[in-house]
């Protein structure tokens, strides 16, 4: 039988056709998002943490909430604090990638350190202590930093960055322009930004406001104080029953809190006349706590909570513990042009409180009943790097 020499040509040009064909790589499916961040981080963007929707205990009345101070542009997202996690603990961030945010603000110390002054990315100290960043979202006042140089949490935020001892990327590492350069070599970070706003462009004002969204969620609702005065919480008493004895409370440590919170011409120390429960965030109209004599700087201080955490204490890290801090409002305060009110006598003086040592024990007692042990381990605020 003859062959068909055209059939013959067009079989052996089938059979060039598919031998080509095997020999290319077969197409790929790009892998998922998950799977491109699964081989960096512990996280899943079908299953992000809770970050936006806070259970706030009764205390933590429409009043308090109020003092909230994240703009109406810059509400809490469950993916924007997700990417501002990520972005607290990469050390990318840093100019030779040595440091994180998160290595100045330790979770396990309450969101501090506590060394009296903190190590920058090649070696040099910080300018002052850490400040811890648990209910920074409740300081009214907004204006952030000791020295309230920022005028906001999202400003704030990336101001350490730019610190040419902090984390380097100052004018001579090509500023924040050269962060930004690096940072959209990671892939995960395109992702990430596409997921909170919408976006993968990485900008200076995107990670300022996914940074800020990550502090703020870091509210303390759990700490033996909040439970003992949601179990007394009565909105139409003074102070919502503040003054009531805390059920969960030693005799000391409600001692500590009349002390605490009733002002000096009634018994008491006036503490929370500046540090305002339930949130023990400073108020916005405080002054200076006269540290140094003819102070002139107001400085700002964090809210209270986590503070028997860790120390030192003051801006400056002076205090080795809290006994030392409650000295210098007893005894150890100083005249200056910035001295807030609260802390002057009828003289006008410096207040002199002269405790005795069992009610300075009783308020260092009671605070540390502000100690919240589950913002110290939540996982939510953990590192999310592999």
């Amino acid at each position: 039988m003859k062959r068909n020499p055209l059939l013959a040509a067009g079989t052996l040009s089938a059979l060039l056709f598919f031998a080509c064909k095997k020999d290319e790589p077969a197409p790929t499916t790009p892998p998922d998002a998950n799977t491109i961040l699964g081989k960096y981080l512990n996280l899943n963007l079908d299953a992000l943490p809770e970050y936006a929707q806070i259970n706030y205990p009764v205390h933590y009345n429409p009043g308090v909430l109020a003092d909230d101070n994240a703009p109406s542009i810059n509400q809490v997202t469950n993916s924007g604090a997700t990417l501002g996690r990520v972005l607290f603990y990469d050390k990318n961030l840093s100019r030779n990638n040595t440091v994180a945010c998160a290595s100045c603000h330790d979770q396990a110390k309450g969101f501090t350190d506590d060394l009296v002054l903190s190590e920058g990315f090649d070696g040099g100290l910080t300018g002052a202590h850490s400040m811890r960043l648990a209910n920074a979202n409740f300081y009214a006042g907004e204006r952030m930093f000791w020295d309230k140089r920022a005028r906001d949490l999202e400003e704030q935020s990336t101001q350490p960055i730019k610190d040419h001892t902090e984390m380097g990327f100052d004018a001579s590492a090509g500023g924040i322009d050269s962060l930004i350069r690096k940072l959209q070599k990671l892939e995960y970070y395109p992702i990430l930004f596409e997921q909170a706003f919408g976006s993968p462009e990485i900008s200076e004002e995107k990670m300022q406001r996914a940074l800020a969204q990550f502090i703020r969620s870091m509210v303390s609702t759990d700490s033996k104080f909040d439970q003992g005065y949601a179990q007394v919480f009565n909105p139409n008493a003074p102070g919502g029953g503040i003054g009531a004895p805390f059920p969960n409370f030693t005799q000391q440590e409600n001692q500590g809190k009349m002390l605490f919170t009733a002002p000096p011409n009634n018994g008491g120390a006036g503490c929370a006349g500046c540090h305002q429960p339930p949130t023990f965030a400073l108020g916005a109209n405080s002054l200076s706590n006269g540290l140094d004599a003819g102070e002139t700087i107001i400085f700002k201080a964090p809210s209270l909570k986590n503070i028997a955490v860790a120390g030192p204490y003051m801006h400056d890290g002076r205090f080795a513990t809290l006994a030392e801090v409650v000295e210098h409002y007893n005894s150890g305060i100083l005249d200056g042009p910035a001295l807030d009110n609260r802390l002057r006598g009828p003289n006008g003086q410096p207040l002199r409180l002269n405790l005795n040592d069992a009610q300075k024990q009783a308020i260092v007692a009671f605070l540390n009943t502000l100690t919240d042990n589950s913002l110290l381990v939540e996982a939510r605020f953990s590192d999310p790097f592999k």
